[in-house]
């Protein structure tokens, strides 16, 4: 306690060299596996996209009937690989040149080459006739497949309901359309053109809808995750326990501890010289004091 009061000014220097410390380092960037920031090969805006009065996610379709009985279903399909590869941006490139080559296209990309290993995230859409091919061509791709997801959402009710409430829409429409040329008021005039108008948007939304069904129907999209190392991809491990992945982590947490440790040397030495000067600075001071009261006694 009696250095801490006595050598105030070096306690101050040392807290403040400790907090520009701390805060060089207190944020860490995270990952994130959702970017849709344009990168390898380009990217294509997303086809027909749903109206905004009648968008809704796929996995909230509850039919409001019993399933329609057809032979042709009209399937969206969805599907997720997690590649473990040996040159990230090489693959990149042959997965977005296989979309292309199917007659699909690169809808987003982002490239990252972090200390740790490099990553990438593709999202594609290809022909839904051709989504096993090129599926088994990324695959080939790969040293490790470590997650492989397909999913499908029958859209074929909710597509059969959009054309039976175009039907009556348009019947409806003509009706109004009959009384339009009828009409002698200006008032009915105003409130038949009024009603078509509305019933116009309302086929507008539901064509709309309809053709973004199709598209989607026809063009699969594929998510695509690469990475030199396993744990930089986003999969559940079917095993709990697994030592080489904890030696991994703690190798990378030891030499994460170390990098600090030599940030902060770094950080004392660059500010080194300014101790020096206000250290010096305040035994001058406290000799000029000593010697008054000195002088004094």
């Amino acid at each position: 306690m009696d250095w801490l009061k006595k050598n105030k000014l070096a306690v101050v220097l040392i807290l403040v060299v400790v907090y520009l410390f701390w805060r060089q380092n207190s944020v860490i960037p995270c990952r994130n596996y959702a970017s849709v920031s344009s990168g390898i090969g380009g990217s294509v805006p997303e086809m027909a996209v749903a109206p905004k009065s009648v968008s809704r996610s796929f996995s909230s379709f509850l039919p409001q009937a019993a399933p329609v009985e057809t032979a042709d279903r009209m399937v969206v399909q969805e599907s997720s690989l997690s590649l473990v590869v040996k040159d990230v941006r090489d693959t990149a490139e042959k997965v977005s040149g296989k979309a292309k080559e199917a007659g699909g296209y690169l809808i987003s990309s982002s490239l990252s080459q972090p200390e740790e290993a490099p990553y990438a995230n593709l999202f594609l859409r290809v022909p839904a006739d051709k989504l096993n091919e090129v599926l088994a061509f990324y695959r080939n791709l790969a040293i490790k497949v470590s997650s492989e997801n397909l999913f499908g959402h029958d859209v074929t009710d909710e597509y059969v309901d959009l054309e039976a409430r175009l039907a009556t829409h348009q019947k409806t429409k003509e009706k109004f359309e009959a009384i339009l040329k009828t009409a002698v008021k200006v008032q009915d005039i105003l409130e038949v053109n009024r009603e078509l108008i509305n019933l116009q948007a309302q086929i507008d939304d539901l064509k709309g809808r309809q053709k973004y069904l199709e598209q989607t129907a026809k063009l699969a999209k594929i998510s695509v995750y690469l990475s030199t190392d396993e744990l930089a991809l986003p999969y559940a491990p079917s095993e709990t326990f697994r030592p080489l992945v904890i030696i991994k982590q703690a190798v990378r947490s030891l030499v994460l501890t170390l990098r600090k440790l030599a940030t902060a040397v770094i950080w004392v030495l660059i500010y080194l010289p300014i101790w020096i000067l206000l250290f010096l600075g305040y035994l001058f001071v406290k000799r000029i004091k000593n010697l008054k009261k000195i002088k004094k006694n």
